[in-house]
């Protein structure tokens, strides 16, 4: 459960990010979990909804949570960094792939040679 402690040293949206973070790590928010709006974990907590959006615009940059637009926001899928990574270089490949002409069997191949030359 999400509180915020008005006596903490903390400001309310790093209270929320690292509750996030913590109930996220844990399990108790499991991957593609929805997530209140913004107005509503505003309300239910007391806190001007600016609060509540920065913790989320924070936890997304952080790749803990994902922004659906109208479909909410979510809790990441994959909060990996390193597989983020591999994923953004990936669509970066097929991007590459679709500009020079090739179909989609032929890039994979074109790739699982790569990986086994180790390139």
């Amino acid at each position: 459960m999400i509180t915020i402690d008005p006596s903490s040293a903390l400001p309310p949206f790093e209270q929320l990010r690292a509750q996030f973070v913590e109930a996220v790590a844990s399990g108790e928010l499991a991957a593609g979990e929805r997530l209140p709006t913004v107005r509503r974990l505003a309300d239910d907590l007391g806190v001007a909804p600016g609060t509540v959006a920065r913790a989320y615009r924070e936890l997304e940059a952080s790749g803990i949570i994902e922004t659906r637009g109208r479909a909410g926001s979510f809790v990441s899928l994959d909060h990996d960094p390193v597989r983020q990574q591999a994923q953004r270089a990936a669509a970066a490949f097929v991007e590459k792939v679709r500009a020079l002409g090739l179909d989609a069997d032929e890039a994979l191949q074109i790739a699982a040679a790569a990986l086994r030359a180790g390139a």
